[in-house]
């Protein structure tokens, strides 16, 4: 092992090391001072954060025998995974503790899964995008039953397990047959392999589109595409609101990491025989995310829907197949992850209570009973509209403007037509917030300053995204261009 190797895979070293700190500190503090696992653990994901934004500059190499690659494009996702997880911990703090779920293991297991998640990034090699996959859903499965005995929180649980094992089957088994098409789990030797042409290529071509498609099964599990959503509004409804909030946002940021790693920097060369079917996906995703967030009247499942969705037009970009598209995606996981991560501050907010109800009804006359709460929903969902100038504009334009200039112009139409129908039930969660009467008074919601710091970092990116997006965007595109060196 050398020191590239380290310097490699930094960041996932620091919140590891983290997490496993965190575990024999929190056997030595009452049960009254749990929060200081939290605080050591926004200590730890800072650190890391800022490790990986001082390494994005640095030249591409590869490292631990090329099963992982340091690039810019990794380093920005560890980056924007660390931010996440600090926003996440913030919302969690006070939450946790009126949900009587202030556990240390909490902290240490997002640390963990967070771990998992920085690999995805940096993998190269298929067996080791596997390992990230089970590093991350791993922790996952149990943060989502962390708050028993309360039956939801457990169901949830088990339903994740159950469907992100067998997404994990897909997965193992997908790569199983590259290999056995192609002699390699690199992703660069693929890449070669498949450029060579010939008349007679050097690989089995039906066995690798079986192995192909089967990845493809098991990383849209991950980021929730269509046909393989079908866990996601019960787990996210079952789950501790701060654990969908990171599930929503810091997973979907890591399954798109492998996705782009593999199809655009593995699978390039078979580009005109997978693009077609991640465009159908893309197409699919967008249209039954939104058409079923239409009928929900909680909040939560509604924002899974919404989740799902975006992953769709995620998969747009994917499907453009070009750097373009790359660096659209990269430029909307961050948009969408701040645009979320603010609407879960409130959601925290509203759960604070002795029971945490996310009905509709419950937002009824927010806006007047706690403006700011109101206010800093409203701009989460016109960001989720693509409304200007909120960082959701700006990265559906990109989206969709990679997706128009790879000539899949009908993929492109369908995301607007899908954000237009999106207005209903994001402008009906305003529309109860700021012009409805509560049917009933309701529990005060206590003042939460790690919350508030939360939502006021996520409102202040969605518009400095939206109204600046042109450093973001040159950070991304460097990123895309180093992985492809």
């Amino acid at each position: 092992m050398s020191a590239n190797d380290l310097i490699a895979v930094l960041p996932f070293l620091i919140v590891t090391v983290g997490g496993v700190a965190l575990l024999l500190i929190d056997l030595a503090l009452p049960a009254e001072q749990k929060s200081v696992t939290a605080w050591l653990s926004v200590g730890t994901l800072v650190v890391a954060g800022l490790a990986a934004l001082l390494l994005t500059g640095i030249a591409p190499f590869n490292a631990f025998q090329d099963m992982v690659r340091a690039d810019g494009y990794a380093f920005f996702l560890d980056a924007l995974l660390a931010a996440i997880g600090v926003l996440a911990v913030l919302m969690a703090l006070r939450y946790n503790e009126a949900r009587g779920i202030m556990r240390g293991e909490f902290y240490a297991l997002m640390l963990f899964s967070i771990g998992g998640m920085m690999l995805m990034g940096h993998a190269t090699n298929l067996l080791m995008v596997f390992v990230a996959v089970e590093l991350l859903s791993i922790p996952l499965y149990i943060l989502c039953g962390i708050a028993r005995p309360r039956l939801e929180s457990e169901e949830s649980a088990m339903k994740y397990f159950l469907m992100g094992a067998f997404a994990s089957g897909f997965l193992v088994y997908g790569i199983a047959l590259v290999y056995g098409a192609t002699g390699t789990t690199s992703l660069p030797a693929l890449s070669a392999i498949l450029s060579a042409g010939g008349a007679r290529p050097a690989y089995d071509p039906a066995m690798l589109f079986a192995g192909a498609a089967l990845i493809l099964v098991g990383l849209g599990f991950k980021v929730a595409a269509a046909p393989f959503h079908m866990w996601t509004p019960d787990v996210y409804e079952g789950a501790p609101t701060t654990v969908t909030a990171f599930m929503a946002t810091a997973t979907k940021t890591a399954g798109f990491a492998a996705v782009l790693r593999v199809f655009l920097f593995g699978f390039q060369p078979l580009l005109p025989e997978w693009q077609p079917i991640v465009a159908l996906i893309a197409a699919l995703t967008m249209v039954v995310g939104n058409v079923a967030a239409l009928v929900q009247n909680n909040v939560k499942r509604m924002l899974a829907y919404s989740s799902i969705a975006h992953a769709g037009y995620a998969l747009a970009g994917v499907a453009a197949g070009s750097e373009a598209g790359a660096a659209g995606v990269l430029f909307y996981l961050a948009a969408y992850a701040f645009t979320t991560l603010a609407a879960f501050a409130v959601m925290t907010a509203m759960g604070s209570g002795a029971e945490e109800n996310q009905t509709f009804n419950a937002y009824a006359g927010l806006g007047r009973r706690r403006p700011t709460l109101g206010i800093v929903m409203a701009v989460a969902m016109f960001s989720l509209i693509g409304i200007p100038p909120t960082a959701g504009f700006v990265g559906k334009y990109f989206l969709f403007g990679a997706t128009v200039a790879a000539g899949l112009t009908w993929l492109a139409a369908i995301g607007v037509l899908t954000s237009v129908v999106s207005s209903y039930f994001y402008l009906r969660l305003v529309m109860t917030m700021f012009m409805r009467e509560p049917e009933t008074e309701g529990e005060p919601i206590p003042a939460n300053a790690p919350r508030s710091l939360a939502a006021a970092v996520s409102v202040a990116a969605v518009f400095i995204f939206g109204l600046l997006p042109a450093p973001l965007l040159s950070m991304v595109t460097a990123g895309v261009q180093s992985a492809i060196r």
